[in-house]
C-alpha cells in the first residue's frame, strides 16, 4: 500500500442529525478518500472521482462537507491552520486541497 498523501484523526463524522463517529479517521491514498471509525472500521470509501467536497457558507471555520457515493457527511477537522513551523492536525483547507490535488494528479496520470 502506498504512502497515505493526506490523513486526518479525530475526526467527527456524521450524517444529517446523526453522529457517526467523534473521533474517526479520514485517509486518501491510491486514488481513494476512505472514512473510518476509531478503531479502523470504513464508514465508506470512494474514488475520488466520485467524491465531492465543499464548505458550507454558514458553517464554523472547522466543518465541511464530503459526499461519498450519493451520501453526504459532516466533518469536523482542526479548527485553526497551525503557526508556521509548528506541527498541528489538518485543517478544512488542507483536506480540500488535498482531494482536489489528488483528483488532478490522477487525471494528469491517466
Amino acid at each position: 500500500m502506498a504512502e497515505p498523501e493526506f490523513t486526518a484523526t479525530g475526526v467527527r463524522i456524521g450524517r444529517r442529525l446523526r453522529s457517526l463517529t467523534r473521533a474517526g479517521q479520514i485517509r486518501i491514498a491510491d486514488g481513494r478518500l476512505e472514512l473510518l471509525t476509531s478503531y479502523g472500521t470504513e464508514i465508506d470509501s470512494a474514488p475520488l472521482q466520485a467524491v465531492r467536497t465543499g464548505k458550507p457558507w454558514f458553517a464554523p471555520d472547522d466543518r465541511a462537507l464530503a459526499e461519498v457515493n450519493g451520501t453526504r457527511y459532516r466533518l469536523t477537522l482542526a479548527d485553526h491552520e497551525p503557526r508556521p513551523g509548528e506541527a498541528g492536525p489538518p485543517t478544512v483547507r488542507r483536506f480540500m486541497e488535498a482531494v482536489r490535488d489528488a483528483t488532478e494528479h490522477r487525471v494528469r496520470r491517466s
